[in-house]
Parts: C-alpha cells; structure tokens; sequence
C-alpha cells in the first residue's frame, strides 16, 4: 500500500523551547512523536532518545527482511513486538542518561509511534501523545491517554467536556525514562486505502476538541494544508505548549493521474 506522510512541529506562542520530537519515513512505513518534559533541556534530551533509538532499532530490524509472519498462537504480529521492545529500549537509554547526568534528572517523554503495514498497523504508546484515524468521515482516537485525567474520567468524576477545563490535564500516569521499566501499550488496527491517521503532542489535543481537529482535517484541500492549519488554529486557541502534527494516508498503488488529492 502507498504511503504519504506530512509532518511538523512548532514551539507555541509560550514556550521558549521546543520539547517535542518527531521522525517519519514512509518507505519503511512508521511515524513517531514524543513529548519531552523535566527541567532545563532535559525534556528535549529525552524525546530525542526516544525517537532516534526507536527509529535505529526498527530499522535494522525491518531492513534485515526477518520473519514477519504471524506465528501461530500469537496475539500479535511479530513487528509489533519489535516496536514494542523498541519503546521498551528507548526507556532503558533514558533512564540511565538522567542516573549519569545530574542535569537530565527526572527526565521522561511521552511516545506514540505507529507501524504502517498493507493491511494493518503496529501501535505502541505511552503517555497522553495520541493517535486518531479518520476514515469515510468518521473520526475517532485509537489510543487512550496515561493520565491523571483520563483515570478521573474513567470513574466519572469528569465528563469529557469538564476534563477539558480541568487543572490536571497535563499530569501523566506513565512517561519513558521515569522508572528503570515501563509498560508499553500496544495494539493493532486494520488498515484501508484513504484512512488518515494523525499523531500529535497534547499541545494540539488541549487546544482543540475532536470535533475541531476533525473539521480542519476534512476541510483541508491537502495533506500539508491540514498540518499547517491544525497547528495555526492551535496557536490561535493560545498555543499554551509545543505543537507536534504527524498525518499519514494509506493509497492503493494506482497510475499517478488517478491518486488522491492526498497525495499532492
């Protein structure tokens, strides 16, 4: 399947710096945005870490061409795992730079990174970074949220809406680099031609609601267009943190004159 991936990352209208970290490459099919956070630079490090170790090991992995098979009995596809063990990695690194390095302490990242297959995708998360999909109109989020917040709306303390105003929006449950292990979420979703996936930073998820997010995407004559729209409109609401947009769009391979206007 034909992959088209459209990225970019913005500091905001409040930070001084850019915390966030983002990477895609749509020969080998992945995507990745984490969102760095802890003490001067540190968060920056962090998101760095986990980025580029994930992309190092799943390239020599996917580059090696090793069985991607299911195997029998499997819940999961054996590129999965490897994504998975990648994050796992990722929190190992970071977690023993801050133990070396007094300035990096305390340092951690969200991270949601994404497998484009021919007819599914490998996700793995940890922390409130999300993945969404659009597809034939319906939009909806693929990955739920390690937070403080989410846990309140598990309960039914909060509504969705009332969470939006709340004051722990940005306390997280599960971070890379906090502790020596970490559980990593992982998951599968079928994959059809002209589904659009979106991987974000919470600095767009707290601007917009998914009603928002949702209009500006459809409304967009291309994919760049929707990124840059969904950044201004975040910068627009307050642009109160780093803004990380990653959009991926899945075509059958087809004469070029007949491709989605997606793919320009």
């Amino acid at each position: 399947m034909l992959l088209k991936i459209v990225s970019a990352t913005d500091t905001g209208l409040i930070r001084n710096n850019n915390e966030d970290y983002i990477a895609s490459d749509a020969d080998l099919g992945f995507a990745i945005v984490a969102d760095g956070m802890g003490g001067y630079q540190a968060g920056e490090v962090a998101s760095a870490i986990a980025v580029t170790t994930i992309i190092a090991e799943l390239e020599m992995l996917l580059t090696k061409k090793a069985n991607l098979k299911r195997q029998p009995n499997h819940h999961y596809h054996t590129t999965t795992v490897w994504l998975e063990q990648a994050v796992i990695k990722a929190n190992k690194i970071i977690y023993e730079t801050a133990k070396q390095e007094e300035t990096y302490q305390g340092m951690g990242t969200t991270v949601v990174a994404v497998l484009f297959h021919d007819d599914f995708i490998s996700i793995a998360h940890v922390g409130d970074s999300r993945l969404y999909r659009l597809r034939a109109n319906k939009f909806c989020r693929l990955t739920k949220d390690h937070s403080v917040l989410q846990e309140l709306i598990d309960c039914g303390y909060y509504t969705q809406e009332q969470a939006r105003h709340s004051p722990n929006k940005n306390l997280v449950t599960k971070a890379l680099g906090i502790g020596e292990a970490v559980s990593v979420e992982i998951q599968e979703s079928n994959l059809l031609p002209e589904d659009i996936y979106l991987l974000c930073s919470d600095g767009l998820s707290d601007m917009l609601d998914d009603d928002e997010i949702h209009k500006l995407i459809k409304n967009a004559e291309t994919l760049d267009q929707a990124v840059k729209d969904l950044i201004k409109a975040a910068n627009d609401k307050g642009g109160n943190d780093n803004i990380s947009v990653v959009l991926a769009t899945s075509l059958e391979p087809q004469p070029k004159n007949k491709l989605a206007k997606w793919l320009f």
